[in-house]
């Protein structure tokens, strides 16, 4: 797929303190493709398809594209997303989100508005200040949420602060 080879781009040598990602499709389709020559695995699924209208009109899933999943890998530690510790998967998660602003800010001429709730409370110092650098680097306009206002202390004067108590703007 033609944006996971941009994202693979913008994911190569890791961000910082985010780890270097490697992003890849995994479905039956895409198995089918590996292995075979495109045309085999095209009439492959075509046979799969018909197979599975029974199944399918009686409401179960068919095969095909939206049964894909995206697999992440920490490429230093060789090991898939889903094996890695919880601050390594919010890691890799952060180093996926800023490629994708990346990417999409190069082809838009502009990066993306990001909303991140809460993420700051889930990285430690160095991972939050590289963050937020990262954010301001992009030049997108960044809503953070959070319930600590320490933990944004690391942006300084780079950013404005509004306070929410109670549904009411402070």
């Amino acid at each position: 797929c033609d944006l996971i080879g941009r994202l693979g781009r913008a994911l190569e040598g890791g961000h910082g303190p985010f780890p270097h990602a490697v992003l890849t499709l995994g479905g039956l389709v895409e198995g089918w493709l590996e292995e075979r020559p495109a045309v085999e695995a095209e009439e492959a699924f075509r046979r799969r398809l018909a197979d599975d209208r029974p199944k399918e009109r009686a409401g179960a899933p068919a095969e095909g594209p939206h049964r894909t999943d995206l697999m992440v890998t920490h490429a230093e530690r060789a090991l898939p997303a889903a094996t890695c510790s919880t601050g390594e998967q919010k890691a890799l998660l952060i180093a996926v989100l800023l490629a994708q602003a990346r990417v999409q800010g190069t082809q838009r001429g502009a990066a993306p508005l990001l909303l991140l709730d809460e993420v700051a409370a889930h990285l430690d110092g160095v991972r939050r200040a590289a963050l937020y650098d990262a954010l301001v680097d992009l030049g997108a306009q960044a809503w953070l949420t959070g319930t600590d206002r320490a933990l944004f202390d690391p942006l300084g004067e780079r950013a404005q602060f509004f306070d929410v108590r109670d549904g009411t703007l402070n």
